[in-house]
């Protein structure tokens, strides 16, 4: 059995992949994680798990011709498995969105909670199908009215195509900000729960230029507290799953149910419908 989590925005500069790292490694003390780089045009989770170097990655994999297999492209990193993405602009033209749905399959076959770091925006058909991929999607927010629109712009295409809203992480919360105001506003308009208030740090910074997620450079700093509480909140779904919530799904998206041997686990997303709009 494996979730799919899409960790989203909706605009840059929440810390997205910051907090994609973070639930991986909390998340990982109790599952088998697999973090994958799903941020095709503006890849940096290499850079925050000292990958810029990383022989294949995701590019090499959505690339048709390219002698790569999944496996090639996952590398073990801070007790999760780690699939990052390249930052070539002409690797990105030339890469098939479709194929990712391959790529997910393989994985979620052999892991608990797959992760998916979600680009930005919506604007393009490899930007959404992230969303379109997973069982529920984690929207990463600041503590400001533009911020929860753009989230609830990613909520909404989500919910189009059946992927409901696992929570709603505050990040980057500094101390003068109203999050407590915020996030009631938050509450009634987004599925899930608030996971939890991760407040600004300069331990973040830190840990991007030594090349290595927050909790492994700084498993002290109230920041990461914050990420472990949102992991602790993120009710991972290990048994079956409401059978009305599957019907919708499959009748919205294609894809089957959650429950099977992994045979079936890897069709479900090889099935996902490839978005026609966005």
């Amino acid at each position: 059995m494996v979730e799919a989590f899409a960790v989203a925005s909706g605009k840059g500069g929440t810390g997205k992949t910051t907090s994609t790292l973070a639930l991986g490694m909390a998340l990982a003390e109790r599952y088998d994680v697999t973090v994958v780089d799903a941020d095709t045009g503006m890849a940096n989770l290499l850079f925050h798990t000292g990958l810029d170097d990383a022989d294949v990655t995701l590019h090499d994999l959505l690339v048709e011709g390219r002698d790569a297999r999944v496996g090639d492209a996952v590398y073990e990193r801070f007790g999760m498995s780690v699939v990052p993405c390249g930052t070539s602009l002409a690797a990105f033209e030339a890469a098939d969105p479709g194929r990712l749905r391959e790529v997910v399959a393989e994985l979620a076959s052999e892991t608990d909670v797959l992760l998916l770091d979600s680009p930005a925006a919506l604007g393009s058909k490899s930007a959404v199908l992230p969303v379109v991929l997973a069982d529920r999607v984690v929207v990463v927010l600041q503590p400001t009215v533009p911020s929860l629109s753009d989230g609830l712009k990613v909520q909404e295409y989500a919910r189009s195509y059946g992927t409901e809203t696992a929570g709603v992480l505050f990040n980057r919360v500094r101390p003068d900000e109203d999050a407590e105001r915020i996030a009631e506003q938050a509450a009634r308009y987004f599925g899930g729960t608030t996971l939890a208030s991760v407040p600004e740090s300069d331990a973040v910074r830190a840990a991007r230029r030594a090349g290595e997620p927050l909790l492994a450079h700084a498993p002290a700093d109230p920041a990461a507290d914050a990420f472990r509480e949102a992991a602790t909140a993120l009710d991972v779904r290990e048994g079956p799953a409401d059978p009305a919530a599957d019907a919708f799904r499959e009748a919205a998206t294609a894809l089957d149910v959650r429950e099977g041997d992994a045979g079936d686990v890897a069709d479900r997303f090889r099935s996902a419908v490839l978005p026609d709009r966005v």
